[in-house]
């Protein structure tokens, strides 16, 4: 049984791995059940080919609900008592032999995990597990750690007075239960790890990356309209690419400048989430596209020169650039977070330090002015995505699963025999 505060058609990162993963373990003979929080205009129950969909209740939902908008309900950091009880009556219908969180969700159901005894595994997909931001930014520097006044003042800055103190006091509250409760924790990269002090606080880990479908680079022969639609809007000429929220984290800033400073640049795409801004707030030669599908980015990716993950937050395991990759296109990203993970220097692509746009816009000539280059380099990011497709990836899941089976039963066998 999966756990996530919400997943599609709630288009994001976690949404998509979540997805990826259920659909990889039914087809691995997993019977799979998935537990979200109820959004509006969805439906409580719903079938995706095997992968039964229960969408519970929240207190949250209630205010949203109120105030006449659609936006998404959250997860708090803390027990949410509607939630809770939507929990329980699932998981004694479903009657899951491993429980898998993804975030914040797992707080409604930890105080079910003592009588249940159902072994618990929690992916780690950012920073949550200390950082209420999720980010580990402590305003715009990296953080070195949680401290309650330090948290209140950053949270306070970041969602106000109101929202930012309740989310603080409720995640300090409910740190000790979260990293009791858990039975194995699944970074999904090494950075993440560090980042959530596994290692020193001696709790139970193992790194799993994320992970692209081994097909995920074969592209529908029949083109659909919504995907021909987003194909037509992109440059005739290759360009280089950029998939992501066009916000501050993402290094937005940092690869206007750098792109700016380049003679004669390629076009520059931006392929990102519904936002404010428009084609006319960037320089000319870039092309903004937005709610562009999946099929579509994979699309783009394979007329693209080159992807570009200037990011100066650090990245858990960015999948975009696995996406690339798997399209035989080299990348260049922020020497920062899980990048230096995916990408060898040097074979795959470019790192580079993040927030200087000169060495950015240094390895970007690099690599558009060298065809060889960037063909070698394309080859090698091809046998590296091996290394992440589901096929590599998706068995260590299994195995930790069992191992977690293994142990339970063990000490069922223990107890029967005292």
């Amino acid at each position: 049984m999966m756990l996530t505060e919400s997943y599609l058609p709630l288009a994001g990162g976690i949404e998509r791995h979540v997805l990826g993963l259920s659909r990889e373990l039914v087809a691995r003979g997993h019977d799979v059940s998935v537990v979200t929080l109820w959004q509006p205009d969805l439906p409580s129950f719903e079938l995706d080919d095997r992968i039964r969909i229960y969408r519970v209740h929240s207190a949250m939902e209630d205010a949203i609900v109120r105030s006449g908008h659609t936006g998404r309900v959250y997860a708090p950091p803390c027990p949410d008592p509607r939630t809770l009880w939507g929990l329980h009556r699932v998981v004694q219908r479903e009657q899951p032999d491993i429980i898998h969180a993804h975030n914040w969700l797992i707080h409604s159901y930890l105080p079910l995990k003592r009588a249940l005894r159902t072994p618990l595994v929690m992916s780690l997909h950012t920073y949550g597990l200390v950082c209420s931001k999720h980010s580990l930014l402590h305003f715009d520097e990296i953080c070195s750690g949680p401290a309650l006044a330090k948290c209140l003042t950053c949270m306070i800055a970041s969602y106000g007075p109101v929202k930012g103190p309740p989310i603080v006091l409720a995640r300090f509250a409910t740190m000790k239960a979260e990293r009791k409760g858990v039975d194995m924790f699944l970074p999904v990269s090494r950075a993440v790890a560090d980042g959530n002090g596994l290692a020193q606080s001696n709790l139970p880990y193992e790194v799993i990356s994320n992970f692209v479908p081994n097909d995920i680079a074969v592209l529908p022969t029949d083109v659909d309209n919504e995907r021909g639609r987003h194909m037509e809007k992109l440059p005739r000429d290759a360009y280089l690419m950029f998939v992501g929220a066009l916000q501050r984290h993402k290094g937005e800033d940092v690869l206007i400048e750098a792109y700016e400073g380049i003679e004669d640049p390629p076009p520059l795409v931006l392929i990102t989430i519904t936002g404010p801004r428009t084609p006319a707030d960037f320089p000319r030669g870039v092309t903004v596209l937005k709610n562009v599908p999946h099929s579509a980015v994979m699309a783009a990716w394979k007329r693209s020169l080159v992807g570009v993950v200037p990011s100066t937050w650090p990245e858990p395991c960015a999948t975009v650039v696995l996406e690339a990759m798997a399209a035989g296109r080299p990348v260049i990203a922020s020497r920062i977070g899980g990048n230096p993970e995916m990408i060898d220097d040097g074979r795959t692509g470019f790192l580079v330090p993040p927030g200087e746009p000169l060495a950015l816009r240094r390895a970007i000539e690099q690599v558009i002015s060298d065809s060889d280059l960037r063909r070698q380099m394309g080859q090698e990011a091809r046998r590296k995505v091996v290394d992440f497709q589901a096929s590599t990836v998706v068995p260590r899941v299994e195995r930790v699963y069992e191992q977690l089976l293994h142990q339970q039963r063990r000490r069922k066998h223990r107890h029967t025999r005292t």
